[in-house]
């Protein structure tokens, strides 16, 4: 919205083979017009370069426009190229240059390839539209979205790829922390027994008879033992697990490392590159191997060192266990609760061993809870921040546009994900999903509907929902699964633009214009400062031409001083009263286009007036008819 800033430009504009071949464009600054017959291919120029800079929306609007581009392009361009001069805001000039099968190429103003993306969002913008796309974007709430953010590009684009960033993060932990609930949840239903165990261990520990107290102690160094071993076995198995990948992994990256390069690869014209590639790789994988085999010797070294003391351990626990025979041979009335309390003890310390586990699972949960919490709270902050410059952008609009139009942005106003996450949970739910899921959709925000399944509160979820018990008991438990739950946690409720055009006494939303009307609500937008160029394809369509001059005409003298502008039309009103820089007349025989004409205004006055104005006797009977 800062007029002041440098703008982004077409330079130039080539193709080589194909219908087009050896067409070359040399834009001008400010206004451009492409003018011809029908089937000369000035659309086929605005495609092109939409091509070229892949300059496609987000979503299924995009997707769609994207796979009819590229079937005009492989219809049109076939085996050859598009190439693009551009120069950037910032003054950096540089060559896209791009074929039917290819990915776009960013090189130099010298023609050397660069790692620069042009698809990428930050290095140069354009704005692009077909016939029947300026029409289309006010019935489309996604692409009045586009709109608007594209006044604050840049700005929005940061906002979007860190709320992108923050999405993925999430996904990875409700993923972590749906594994965790379910794990924990395992773990303390098996946890209830231990109680129970311990209270037998405790009455067995309370018997009658000789050696009482010997005989508990005993019982419970057996115990022990027993964990002691279950240590001792899993710390052999760590070290066999450490070792035996160290060993595995030796000579694993050189030989990953071989089978990349072919033979032919390596002596093909960049051979010395990837032969020195794959020498580096050998020396790393040598350097590398040398590091396993150390590592795996002092694994060894340690695990004899850990056996020895191992085996010290195991000989004193056949003592012990000798003695605690010898204990029980001499106690007989012992044997029979002998025998049931090592059962009970052995069950203890597989529960106590869970309990820990339970434990360390608690504290995990802990983590990822507040790991998510934070997350939630940045993304709040980061989709706030994003609504707050849609806001200011559409206050900039409403106020600099040249026709009674209004644009508002509603926050949480767009449901339409919301309500999509819940039919297909509810689905299998048998219950009306879709209408169910309008509902809730329409009364609760997902956080409230997530507090509610998470505490089964079904009269709670019925009364503010408006379902029924049968209806609330199947929600709840349709929803309750961690996966759905957390997902629903972080569905976003979009914000909702609205464009507005006033039509006599009232405001009309541009959902129900008519064509012409949804014209004249959109063009005078486009027409605003921006450092995009504007590409526009017959833009008069649909629109009268009082409308033409005296808006259309006069959006385009206002701003072409500062924002280049590329327009294929068939009215003489806007290159003429528009005093466009240049004007490019196309031709074709029908096998062919090129160009015909170009220059300003006055260079391509007859093929103006011929092809726009109808031709000189058209032109001079209108004269006559209406009088000087």
């Amino acid at each position: 919205m800062n007029t002041t800033q440098r703008s982004h430009r077409l330079k130039s504009f080539s193709v080589a083979g194909g219908f087009l071949d050896g067409l070359e464009i040399d834009f001008a600054d400010g206004l451009n017009c492409l003018i011809g017959h029908r089937g000369t291919g000035k659309t086929t120029v605005l495609e092109f370069v939409r091509y070229a800079l892949d300059a496609f929306a987000p979503g299924e609007a995009g997707q769609l426009c994207r796979r009819r581009v590229e079937d005009l392009v492989k219809t049109n361009l076939g085996d050859g190229r598009i190439r693009l001069a551009i120069e950037t805001k910032e003054g950096l000039e540089y060559i896209v240059d791009r074929t039917a099968s290819g990915e776009p190429m960013v090189l130099s103003a010298d023609g050397q390839p660069t790692e620069i993306a042009i698809g990428s969002g930050g290095l140069f913008g354009a704005d692009i539209f077909s016939q029947n796309e300026v029409e289309n974007i006010a019935d489309s709430p996604q692409s009045q979205l586009a709109l608007i953010d594209a006044f604050a590009a840049d700005e929005i684009g940061r906002l979007g790829e860190a709320i992108d960033a923050v999405d993925a993060e999430l996904q990875a932990n409700a993923k972590a922390l749906a594994s965790a609930e379910r794990t924990t949840a395992k773990l303390a239903d098996e946890l209830g027994m231990l109680k129970s165990v311990e209270d037998r261990i405790a009455q067995l520990a309370n018997g009658s008879g000789e050696n009482v107290e010997a005989m508990n102690a005993a019982q419970t160094h057996k115990a022990l033992r027993d964990r002691e071993a279950e240590a001792v076995g899993e710390a052999e198995a760590l070290f066999e697990q450490y070792v035996g990948w160290f060993r595995e992994a030796e000579g694993g990256f050189m030989a990953s490392a071989e089978r990349l390069f072919a033979d032919d690869m390596r002596q093909g014209p960049n051979g010395n590159l990837l032969g020195a590639m794959c020498r580096r790789m050998r020396q790393a994988g040598e350097q590398l191997d040398g590091l396993l085999r150390q590592a795996a010797s002092v694994l060894s070294a340690a695990k004899s060192n850990a056996g020895e003391l191992a085996e010290q351990l195991r000989a004193r626990h056949r003592r012990q266990e000798l003695a605690f025979r010898e204990l029980l041979s001499r106690q007989k009335r012992a044997l029979g609760q002998a025998t049931e309390r090592a059962q009970a003890e052995s069950k203890r310390n597989e529960l106590l061993g869970k309990k820990r586990q339970h434990v360390e699972g608690r504290r995990e949960l802990t983590r990822l809870r507040q790991q998510r919490q934070g997350l939630l709270d940045r993304l709040t902050d980061l989709r706030d921040h994003r609504f707050e410059l849609r806001t200011s952008v559409s206050g900039y609009i409403t106020d600099s546009v040249s026709s009674p139009v209004r644009v508002r942005v509603d926050q949480h106003g767009n449901r339409d994900r919301y309500v999509a996450m819940l039919t297909d949970a509810l689905r299998p739910a048998a219950i009306q999903h879709k209408q169910v899921a309008g509902k809730i959709a329409g009364l609760l925000a997902p956080s409230e509907l997530v507090h509610l399944v998470r505490n089964s509160d079904n009269e709670g979820l019925c009364q503010q929902a408006g379902l029924n018990a049968s209806q609330g008991q199947k929600v709840v438990a349709a929803l309750s699964a961690p996966e759905v739950l957390l997902e629903i946690e972080t569905v976003e409720l979009g914000d909702l633009p609205r464009i507005e055009l006033h039509d006599g006494d009232d405001w009309k939303d541009s959902l129900s214009l008519s064509t012409g009307q949804k014209c004249t609500a959109i063009l005078p937008i486009l027409l605003l400062d921006s450092a995009n160029p504007l590409l526009v394809d017959q833009p008069e369509d649909n629109l009268d031409n009082r409308f033409i001059y005296e808006t259309i005409v006069e959006g385009l003298r206002r701003v072409k001083a500062g924002r280049q502008i590329v327009l294929i039309t068939h009215n003489p009103n806007i290159p003429v009263l528009g005093d466009a820089a240049g004007v490019f007349v196309l031709s074709s025989d029908g096998a062919q286009g090129r160009l015909l004409n170009g220059g300003d205004v006055e260079a391509c006055k007859p093929e103006i007036i011929n092809l726009l104005e109808g031709g000189q006797e058209a032109f001079a009977q209108r004269r006559r008819r209406y009088g000087d």
